[in-house]
């Protein structure tokens, strides 16, 4: 048990840091979180975990692809506040605008036997 706590201890760290960085720096705050800090904590906890080096590396490769979609995100919060939608109308549909590209994606890796 005090294992798992460790685990979520740390991980909602990375959380809490970026955040608070961010507050005092948006650039700072945007490198720290658009460093990959949860994807290379999920391999450190999958290689620790199962010592399996090819679950690591097929997590990374799955990464990389459902990393692009995620970039409409990126894209369209900014666009859509931009345009006056007001934060939480443009959080809405940026996220559904993302969860479509995700399912795009999917669709496309499992077409070519991802």
């Amino acid at each position: 048990m005090l294992y798992y706590a460790t685990k979520v201890l740390l991980t909602a760290g990375l959380i809490v840091l970026a955040s608070e960085v961010a507050k005092r720096s948006s650039m700072f705050g945007a490198l720290l979180a658009s460093v990959p800090l949860t994807s290379l904590a999920v391999m450190i906890w999958l290689y620790v975990e199962t010592g399996d080096e090819q679950k690591v590396s097929a997590f990374s490769l799955n990464v990389f692809w459902l990393v692009i979609p995620s970039l409409a995100l990126f894209l369209l919060l900014p666009l859509l506040i931009r345009f006056g939608w007001g934060f939480w109308l443009s959080v809405i549909a940026a996220v559904l605008a993302t969860a479509a590209c995700y399912g795009m994606m999917l669709s496309i890796l499992k077409h070519f036997g991802a």
